[in-house]
């Protein structure tokens, strides 16, 4: 009696989306002893009941994250069921991403939202500051909830996987593998990424950086995409995801059912906060300086009093759904997860966790890079390693590659002076997906000949203006299109442009709708900085310096991470 829920189709898009949380259909349901007509989200009496206690039923609009949706529908069937049929709780099973947009475009026609995370009200926040919106004005109240965030891995792996520790530090040097679904969406993902910066070197920020792009290199359409990847891998890898996640996955009956392994060196937990929106806020505050209600009639600030305390009472439920309680306590008699609850570390901040989803955002940009080479005689020198400089850029090369994604869009030219008849340059790859198994090879064939292609000076101006206008021949708006200059000298060609007028060229064909950076990198101790930095200057681009060849590697991390900096990377 009373049950009426309705849950967003499980085809909608993740994020990004401004949709009407309640959708207009029309059903004829019997409630008591009464016939109502549902419209447009409402129940419409057309026979009331004479001796039902309440004329009509009070509607209850929350939008839930999808994975605590499913307890609280439960939990309000019951709820509408202790009140007599005089309130209708409907639940809309929503990501907390795409009602994080909604609500932050202005719209709310819900009475209350519980997100997977505290941290999608900083992101509504945000949201609507950049829109121009003003912050919607929510009451946030404490979590009902609460879920820690673990390693999700296949049970048939499960013993390979206890072999060693399973620990946020392996993780982070890349020693375990790992699948992250998109923390644009997932909380239990962004979390995740906020314990890894946690136990990452203060001192240097590329750890981090470097370990971001690496696990952006492949991001999965979904979190249930990414536990079905488990079983199909042959070696034992994990899922960053949350202890809930875990259980409702495996409540589906699985072919290969999932294990949580709990992160040997501590984690975090979502809190599942109750937040009232603002058109019922304000309701409560117009009941409370306007007359009573007649004897035993609750008005809807009251019933939404009541339905959050009905979710805090019913543990029953909630345990059986894979949660914990709000302060992280409580027992779980689940399969694929652990009894007792982990100790979760500090608390959550909204703040970094949104100054990492920028990061993120950058780091995961789908690139369209030229990648210009030198290959001049000076090449050939050795390093204080003992290498050659070609030998030490091979290197740090192939870690580059293993950390691009397939979507990663990638050329290759090489340059010295008179490389091709009169021109300093070389075309030998075009731009193309890396995903194409052909081209990466050839990219790689491409890299592993540069020591039979030494020779020559350092034509450096002619090539960098000639890869600027490549870039913007073929230009792609959807993409980050660049140029990726590496040099171990100066210029040296006496008949090419100058760099004076190299940059007066640049800043002709500058066109801020289509920016086409150029990212210089030089290592060893012939380059010609100042130049490097007024070139990056005039295509908002950076200058990196490897005082070191030794440093290449490091460097091109930083090439990678800091475009939010450019042009005034430190």
């Amino acid at each position: 009696m009373g049950r009426h829920t309705v849950a967003a189709p499980a085809s909608m898009p993740r994020r990004g989306i401004v949709m009407s949380i309640i959708g207009a259909v029309a059903v004829v349901a019997l409630v008591g002893s009464g016939v109502y007509l549902w419209v447009g989200g409402h129940l419409n009496p057309l026979l009331a009941s004479a001796d039902g206690g309440c004329a009509e039923p009070v509607q209850l609009a929350v939008v839930a994250d999808r994975t605590i949706a499913p307890a609280l529908t439960a939990i309000a069937e019951d709820f509408d069921d202790a009140n007599d049929g005089c309130v209708s709780t409907e639940i809309t099973a929503q990501d907390s991403a795409d009602t994080a947009a909604v609500l932050a475009s202005g719209s709310a026609d819900a009475d209350a939202w519980v997100p997977e995370s505290s941290v999608w009200l900083d992101r509504m926040n945000a949201t609507a500051a950049s829109l121009g919106q003003a912050v919607p004005a929510v009451e946030v109240r404490d979590g009902v909830a609460s879920s820690p965030v673990v390693f999700a891995a296949a049970a048939t792996k499960a013993t390979a996987l206890a072999s060693e520790p399973v620990s946020w530090t392996r993780v982070l040097g890349g020693a375990l593998p790992t699948i992250l679904p998109d923390p644009e969406a997932s909380a239990a993902s962004l979390a995740g990424l906020y314990a890894l910066r946690g136990h990452s070197s203060p001192d240097d920020p590329r750890q981090f950086a470097g370990a971001m792009i690496a696990l952006g290199k492949s991001i999965p359409a979904s979190t249930t995409a990414a536990f079905g990847a488990l079983g199909a891998s042959d070696a034992p890898m994990i899922v960053i995801t949350s202890e809930a996640q875990v259980a409702a996955y495996n409540n589906e009956e699985q072919a290969e059912p999932l294990v949580a392994a709990y992160p040997t060196d501590g984690t975090v937990a979502l809190d599942y906060p109750f937040v009232v929106l603002p058109e019922a806020a304000s309701q409560q505050t117009e009941t409370a300086s306007a007359d009573p209600e007649p004897d035993g009639v609750k008005t809807k600030a009251e019933l939404l009093e009541d339905f959050e305390a009905a979710i805090r009472a019913d543990t029953e439920v909630l345990t059986a759904a894979g949660f914990r309680a709000a302060d992280g306590t409580g027992k779980l008699d689940l399969a694929g997860v652990g009894v007792e609850a982990p100790i979760a570390g500090t608390a959550l901040d909204g703040a970094a966790q949104l100054e990492i989803l920028r990061a993120w955002g950058v780091l995961t940009l789908r690139s369209r890079m030229l990648a210009v080479i030198d290959v001049s005689g000076s090449m050939e020198e050795p390093a204080e390693s003992g290498l050659r400089r070609i030998d030490i850029f091979q290197q740090a090369a192939v870690g580059a590659m293993e950390k691009f994604s397939g979507e990663v869009e990638l050329g290759v030219w090489i340059f010295s002076t008179a490389r091709n008849g009169e021109l300093d340059y070389e075309d030998l790859a075009p731009i193309a997906p890396l995903a194409d198994l052909a081209h990466k090879q050839q990219i790689a064939g491409i890299i592993q000949s540069l020591p039979d292609r030494l020779g020559g000076a350092t034509g450096l101006y002619d090539s960098t203006l000639a890869a600027v206008k490549r870039v913007r021949e073929s230009y792609d708006p959807e993409k980050v299109n660049s140029v990726l200059l590496i040099t171990d000298g100066k210029n040296e060609d006496e008949n090419g442009i100058s760099l004076e007028a190299l940059l007066a060229e640049l800043k002709k064909m500058d066109d801020p709708t289509k920016p086409v950076p150029v990212i210089m990198i030089g290592f060893g101790p012939d380059t010609d900085v100042p130049a490097m930095q007024q070139i990056a200057q005039v295509t908002k681009g950076a200058a990196y310096s490897a005082s070191k060849p030794e440093d290449l590697g490091i460097v091109l991390v930083d090439a990678l991470s800091q475009r939010t900096c450019r042009p005034n990377c430190g």
